[in-house]
């Protein structure tokens, strides 16, 4: 099932709520609509050996986070401070607004 809009932006607060790192809160890092993934903030840490390069001296191991289904997160409420669904509110013009389902507030990033 493919979403053209999505209700998780970049620099949004979220909620894992599956996985080895579920509980854990942290800053959406980047969105791959494409893929429907999500790239999260020091959640789902893997390990890549890499050769030295100009970016990379060194070479080694680095850890690095790898992204995760964005259904297996949840935006959390700037006022609430709890994991919340999201509600769309019209605007008018074609804009929409997000809106927290539990408290009413207008969700920000």
């Amino acid at each position: 099932m493919k979403f053209d809009k999505v209700a998780i932006r970049k620099d949004d607060k979220v909620k894992v709520l599956t996985g080895k790192d579920r509980g854990k809160i942290g800053k959406v890092l980047q969105v791959l609509r494409k893929k429907e993934r999500i790239l999260v903030e020091k959640v789902n840490l893997v390990k890549r050996h890499t050769r030295p390069s100009a970016k990379n001296r060194q070479g080694g191991v680095i850890e690095t986070e790898a992204p995760i289904h964005w259904s297996n997160v949840q935006l959390i409420c700037n006022k609430c401070m709890a994991a919340t669904r999201v509600r769309f509110r019209a605007l008018g013009d074609g804009k929409r607004q997000r809106i927290c389902a539990k408290c009413g507030e207008a969700v920000e990033s």
